[in-house]
């Protein structure tokens, strides 16, 4: 039989709710991990290394590497059988196209923007996914949650108005990214998803990262080469970037285990803390400025953005009660065909 504690629950559902929580905190740990480290990687005042392209390629060239390693040698994940040559370049390759902007804008980023600030520009996702769901059709405009979306975006630019190193480019580069990486989640659904092709981040790792590391060559030959020519010099720490590659590979791997063990609903109430925690962090440890009207601003598209998942948990616990009731109506009526056969046979 289960054991039970005091209160009624099974040492089962505690387990499970325990093992939750862990994986929760691995996601948070190294997603925090992968924040900060970059930051500190590009930041001129801390290691300056203001290679953003030159990092993202050394991620994605790790992490497909490592992808590879996963798959072929180890064989813990099996590819999809429906992927094939022109599926790929017809659905794979726009979307390693979107990714390679999104990761080299936000790391761009980070050397003109405070951590907390970043953070707060990136409340705006839900918005720009929406929107870019209407424009391709993947969303219907609903008043209510058009209000919801507005009200995200009054309070980042509450936060952007009241922040103390506003800077320009830097606000320009993230946008750019929330943008590339909204029209690249809405391009998922579109290309692959409802074709019934479902990659896993590992799976995803294989087929985009050799992808975007290829788009990522062409501007990092133009802009970032000459320079890093010229600054020979530079002897890069091996023990940073690699220990950096490890967490951005081992981040992915997290996200794997966290939606596959609880949901993804799980993992952007998890990001909210993480966002939090970040902040908090930036104010602390990094010294960065926090205004009032920086937490203001934040607070509200906080309660937007909360808002906004609460009523995506609404709409498809709707969505599953009435598949629910549309299974059990084939059943019954299944039942009833059945038995008038018998009926007619007697």
């Amino acid at each position: 039989m289960m054991k039970e504690s005091n209160g009624g629950v099974s040492d089962s559902v505690i387990r499970k709710v325990l093992i939750s929580y862990f994986y929760v905190a691995i996601w948070i740990f190294l997603s925090f991990s992968v924040i900060v480290y970059n930051k500190y990687i590009l930041d001129p005042k801390m290691y300056n290394w203001p290679f953003p392209i030159s990092l993202t390629i050394i991620h994605m060239a790790f992490c497909s590497f490592l992808a590879f390693i996963v798959i072929h040698v180890f064989r813990f994940i099996e590819l999809p059988s429906s992927m094939n040559g022109d599926l790929y370049v017809s659905s794979v390759v726009p979307i390693g196209a979107l990714y390679s902007l999104s990761l080299w804008f936000s790391n761009s980023a980070y050397m003109y923007l405070s951590v907390s600030f970043i953070q707060m520009l990136k409340a705006l996702m839900p918005v720009a996914v929406y929107s870019i769901g209407i424009m391709f059709k993947k969303e219907t405009f609903n008043s209510s949650t058009m209000l919801n979306m507005l009200s995200i975006s009054f309070g980042v630019a509450i936060a952007a108005y009241g922040e103390a190193r506003f800077n320009v480019t830097g606000v320009s580069l993230q946008l750019a990214a929330v943008a590339f990486e909204a029209t690249r989640l809405v391009l998922i659904q579109i290309l692959l998803t409802s074709k019934g092709i479902s990659l896993n981040p590992i799976t995803s790792l294989y087929y985009v990262a050799p992808c975007c590391l290829a788009f990522l060559i062409v501007p990092w030959w133009f802009v970032e080469f000459p320079r890093l020519r010229s600054a020979a010099s530079f002897q890069p720490d091996l023990v940073i970037f690699g220990t950096n590659s490890i967490c951005a590979f081992a981040l992915n791997l997290a996200v794997f285990l966290l939606v596959g063990k609880t949901s993804a609903l799980t993992m952007n109430v998890a990001g909210v803390v993480k966002d939090w925690l970040l902040i908090a962090f930036s104010w602390s440890v990094i010294r960065d400025t926090i205004t009032p009207l920086n937490l203001i601003g934040y607070g509200i598209a906080f309660l937007g953005v909360a808002f906004y998942n609460h009523a995506k948990l609404q709409a498809l616990k709707v969505k599953e009660m009435q598949k629910k009731a549309q299974q059990q109506d084939e059943e019954s009526g299944a039942l009833l065909d059945g038995d008038k056969k018998s009926e007619n046979q007697v």
